[in-house]
């Protein structure tokens, strides 16, 4: 991959399309990394939208896409439009060249994840995703501890994210649905602690599921899952995944090992050694887990999207590549599958 700065400043080039709930903390990470990046356009179909977005300064608002897709000055896009819309919108930009930091999940479905995966692949451009839970201070602390073996071998883990959404959230158009998010609680909150957990597991073997809709909302996707993750080395896993559990709680991760145990909640990782050291990393952080989904401090965004930037510059692969997002999509889509036939099912390999 070659130099995408700006010649004259240094700066990265850069579009973002989308400008929704969601955009916010890109923003605010933008605005910080002002020296490193600039902002060149904001796309939304909507021109309202587009008119209440918070811009950076100097960005040119747009609602045509070829205004970026011909900006050969444009190095790279964040997309941060709906789960629906990103396979050809992707498509389009990494055909176009462009560098892309998507948001997540990939896409409503792991046949179209795929896709956009390889797409980016076999146009030579950069794909990472806005999994940010991967680069908070406590996880990649733990991720640090497990690559040198301190906790020894998995045992077992847990994920548990217990959040709760009023039903006005769902009752926003296309909240929750197949068609534009993919699913429920999985596909839009978990997934960030799912993939979390997958980063440092790798892939079960065979995944138990069981989702549903609980009587607290209506909405077409699942408000409610849990699952057994079996590793083909004898290790488990469970997870569960609520936005009904009122008024919404840190979510939390567990691994324990032949030689100690490790729990990552709020920000905050607490590790016990058996040879009786003990070990906290991180601070009390919220993720937007109760009423108001946007209640977070945008400092992991920031890091993704400096990482992004960054690995762009030493043309090296980002910290959270396209591919490797791609687990948690599969183990959702088994959990949902394992619920409907209501048997184990077993995950292949993902060809590359």
């Amino acid at each position: 991959m070659g130099s995408s700065a700006d010649a004259s400043s240094g700066r990265l080039r850069l579009a973002v399309i989308g400008a929704g709930m969601g955009s916010g903390p890109h923003f605010k990470s933008l605005h910080d990394l002002a020296a490193e990046a600039e902002v060149v356009w904001v796309h939304a179909r909507d021109a309202a939208r587009l008119a209440a977005a918070q811009l950076s300064h100097g960005a040119t608002q747009t609602t045509r896409l070829e205004d970026i897709l011909e900006d050969a000055s444009v190095r790279a896009v964040l997309v941060l439009t709906p789960p629906n819309t990103h396979l050809a919108l992707v498509q389009q930009l990494a055909r176009a060249g462009k560098h892309v930091l998507v948001e997540k999940p990939l896409e409503i479905d792991l046949a179209r994840a795929q896709s956009l995966v390889q797409v980016c692949e076999s146009q030579g451009v950069m794909l990472a995703v806005m999994l940010q839970h991967r680069l908070r201070q406590a996880a990649t602390s733990l991720r640090a501890l497990l690559n040198a073996g301190e906790l020894g071998q998995l045992v077992s883990a847990s994920a548990s994210v217990r959040w709760w959404r009023p039903q006005s959230y769902y009752d926003a158009p296309g909240r929750g649905t197949l068609a534009r998010d993919g699913g429920g609680v999985l596909m839009t909150q978990a997934i960030h602690t799912l993939d979390l957990l997958l980063s440092y597991t790798g892939l079960p073997a065979r995944v138990m599921g069981l989702a549903s809709t609980s009587p607290v909302h209506t909405l077409e996707g699942e408000d409610c899952a849990c699952a057994l993750l079996h590793y083909a080395d004898g290790a488990m896993a469970t997870v569960q995944a609520t936005t009904a559990a009122y008024p919404g709680f840190p979510e939390r991760l567990e691994l324990n090992g032949t030689l100690g145990s490790a729990s990552l909640e709020a920000g905050v990782l607490q590790v016990a050694f058996m040879n009786g050291q003990t070990l906290s990393v991180g601070g009390l952080q919220d993720s937007g887990g109760g009423a108001d989904p946007m209640a977070f401090d945008h400092a992991a965004h920031r890091a993704v999207l400096k990482d992004f930037i960054d690995a762009i510059r030493q043309g090296r692969e980002p910290a959270v590549t396209g591919r490797s997002a791609l687990a948690a999509q599969q183990v959702i889509e088994a959990i949902i599958a394992s619920s409907r036939a209501g048997t184990p099912v077993g995950l292949p390999a993902l060809s590359s």
